[in-house]
């Protein structure tokens, strides 16, 4: 592989960690939240609010990224990130009380919330379109590689003392763990270029026609793209088309914030925020640490699934991949919600739970950041982008935060066996189907200024 060829992927390697913070992060709470329960003493909508707390700051950063984004560029936003990440690890870990403890973990969200944009935004801009899908793909790939590094961790830590150890300590050293990547990925953005789309938005034209030669463009046609950037940016501009809620823009915006509901009302962060209380609620594998363990496993299947999307997103294209993930999604996740109504349970319900996890993993994982980060025009992306993460953060927020008071509802206890939630979130990745089919655009092999006049000539 010649230096053109694998520089991209380099780049989107360095950048992608970021997606290992994102998960890393916000998963790590699944492995302190019971530990956490008992020091702070929490009601289940407290222990709700610990774990949403953290997506609260996404909120935050999703009304800021995409001034921020655009005022400083996308590099530097991700090393804002970074920072906010490894202060929220290190304040997380000292809180005096509970109410420091959500600050920190807020702090932590800003930097999560941030990094959901910007990553995918910074890779799509500066990715070549043959294999933009792929090297999106790769954020995925770090988003589920920080999940299964930090179960393992929890994993790890739980073991190393007993039950009052974690109370005092363990939880401790999870969250706090997070410092060494945060470091980690703070010092390589600084061998990482700004996006060429970027640089020509700010009028550094020689800059951004460097970065396109880099990335695989030949003289000719870096300064071929440079043009048709600059044609971009003219048009968006003169013409009333490229206001964010025209005629134009509706349809792209009215799928931006589809896939980001969808994305988080099929269950998912359900599984990856409380995977340890779940499994240890089931009692299925039969020792205290065994909710710890079944995640690791999750972890495991979660991450090498994402690898199914990297293989086939640019050959068979969004869409399909899209549609079949959503199937999977909603059979598997009924079929949880219907065994545990029915009280059958058993290790099963582990196989269905990673049956699901699999077809999310390669589908909706990966596809819908993805989508989100190429079906806008480049004036609007990073506004655009900013109100569909916002979406999709604020349906984590409701989804993190009614588990544990619906799970505990005693009145829904009694009519559906704790299979309440489970059945919702079947319903909604059936949703996810015919939206997938008749919303969801195909942008396999196009590049952002073909995805942009695709939108142009549906509203002409």
């Amino acid at each position: 592989m010649n230096n053109k060829n694998s520089y991209p992927i380099l780049i989107a390697m360095v950048a992608s960690i970021g997606g290992i913070l994102f998960g890393y992060d916000t998963a790590v709470i699944a492995g302190a939240i019971g530990s956490l329960q008992v020091y702070f003493d929490l009601s289940p909508a407290m222990v709700g609010w610990a774990v949403s707390s953290a997506l609260l700051g996404c909120l935050i950063a999703a009304l800021l990224a995409a001034k921020v984004a655009d005022n400083f560029g996308r590099k530097k936003t991700l090393m804002i990130a970074g920072v906010l990440f490894g202060v929220s690890a290190i304040l997380s870990a000292i809180p005096p009380n509970f109410a420091f403890f959500i600050l920190a973990r807020m702090i932590g969200g800003i930097g999560i919330g941030l990094a959901s944009i910007v990553v995918p935004m910074y890779i799509s801009e500066i990715s070549p379109k043959k294999n933009r899908g792929v090297l999106t793909s790769f954020y995925q790939v770090a988003i589920t590689l920080g999940i299964l590094i930090i179960y393992f961790v929890n994993f790890r830590v739980s073991e190393s003392g007993n039950a009052a150890w974690n109370v005092e300590m363990g939880w401790r050293i999870m969250l706090g763990s997070e410092v060494i990547p945060a470091i980690i990925f703070i010092v390589l953005l600084f061998f990482i270029p700004e996006t060429p789309r970027w640089l020509v938005l700010n009028g550094d034209l020689l800059r951004g026609q460097e970065v396109l030669k880099k990335i695989g463009s030949t003289e000719s046609e870096s300064k071929e793209k440079v043009k048709e950037i600059q044609s971009t940016i003219q048009l968006d501009k003169e013409n009333k088309k490229y206001k964010l809620f025209s005629k134009t823009w509706k349809p792209a915006l009215f799928v931006g914030v589809g896939l980001a509901i969808l994305q988080q009302a099929s269950g998912i962060n359900v599984i990856m925020y409380y995977a340890t209380e779940i499994f240890n609620e089931f009692q299925i594998g039969g020792t205290e640490n065994a909710g710890f363990y079944q995640s690791v496993l999750i972890g495991l299947v979660n991450f090498l699934a994402t690898f199914i999307a990297i293989i086939f997103i640019d050959r068979v294209g969004r869409k399909p991949i899209l549609i079949f993930g959503s199937i999977g999604m909603a059979i598997s996740m009924s079929a949880v919600g219907l065994m545990i109504y029915m009280q059958i349970i058993n290790f099963f319900i582990l196989i269905l739970v990673f049956m699901y996890i699999i077809f999310f993993a390669f589908s909706w994982g990966p596809i819908a950041w993805i989508l989100i980060s190429e079906i806008f025009p480049n004036k609007l992306r990073a506004k655009v982008m900013s109100i569909s993460v916002f979406v999709l953060w604020f349906s984590n927020i409701v989804v993190a935060q009614t588990f544990p008071m619906i799970n505990d509802n005693a009145t829904l206890q009694s009519v559906f066996n704790g299979a309440f939630p489970f059945l919702v979130y079947g319903l909604f990745c059936l949703i996810a189907i015919p939206f997938s089919i008749y919303y969801v655009p195909e942008t396999k092999n196009k590049s952002l200024e073909e995805i942009e006049e695709q939108w142009k000539t549906q509203t002409t």
